[in-house]
C-alpha cells in the first residue's frame, strides 16, 4: 500500500502541544511524537533505538507467552515496530504493555474505534505536562489511536486521530535515512 500524505488541519498546528514536533519529508508535513511518558512521568523516548531517523517509544510488552521490548515508530500515523522478542499472536495478538522504566501498567480501558476490532484496552502514552496524552489500540496491527489535546478546538484532535500510514510505496519519503 502506498504512503499517502495526509493534509494536518492548521487549527492543530496551532495548538501543538509539547512532546510533538512537525517535520517535512520531502515536501510533506508529518508528526513526530519526541517527548512522552508513563503515569509516574517517567520518559519512554528511546534515543538508541530509531525508527526512520528519530528515536522510538520504548515500551515492555507481553503478547500471549512471549515479552520483551517494543520499540513503536515516533511517527504520527505510522505503525512500524521492532521487537526484541518474538510475539506470541495465538491469543489474538493483545499487548499488555508496561512502562520500561519502573513497570508500572500503561494500560487503560478504551474501546477501539476502529471497525471490526474488539479490542476493549488502549495502551496509554502521557505527553509532557500532564494534560494532553494518547491512547494507542492494544491490538497488535490494529490502527486504531486517539490524541488527546486539551487546548484544540472539538473535533480537531479526532480529524488528527484519523491520519494513519499503512506501509510503504514507490514514493516513500522516509526513504533515505
Amino acid at each position: 500500500m502506498e504512503l499517502v500524505p495526509i493534509d494536518i488541519p492548521i487549527e492543530f498546528l496551532q495548538v501543538l502541544p509539547d512532546g510533538i514536533k512537525l517535520v517535512s519529508r520531502r515536501g510533506h508535513p508529518y508528526l513526530v511524537l519526541e517527548k512522552a511518558e508513563d503515569k509516574n512521568g517517567n520518559s519512554i523516548i528511546d534515543e538508541t533505538v530509531r525508527i526512520h531517523g528519530e528515536p522510538s517509544v520504548k515500551l515492555r510488552a507481553k503478547v500471549g507467552g512471549e515479552e520483551g521490548f517494543l520499540f513503536v515508530d515516533a511517527y504520527w500515523g505510522s505503525h512500524a515496530k521492532l521487537y526484541s522478542f518474538i510475539p506470541d499472536f495465538s491469543g489474538g495478538g493483545t499487548v499488555e504493555a508496561t512502562s520500561p522504566v519502573d513497570g508500572s501498567s500503561l494500560m487503560v480501558p478504551w474501546e477501539c474505534p476502529i471497525d471490526g476490532c474488539d479490542e476493549k484496552h488502549g495502551i496509554l502514552l502521557t505527553l509532557p505536562g500532564g494534560q494532553n496524552s494518547i491512547i494507542v489500540c492494544g491490538k497488535l496491527g490494529c490502527p486504531g489511536h486517539l490524541i488527546k489535546v486539551t487546548r484544540a478546538a472539538e473535533g480537531i484532535s479526532e480529524s488528527i486521530s484519523n491520519i494513519n500510514y499503512f506501509g510503504h510505496g514507490e514514493e516513500d519519503p522516509f526513504s533515505g535515512f
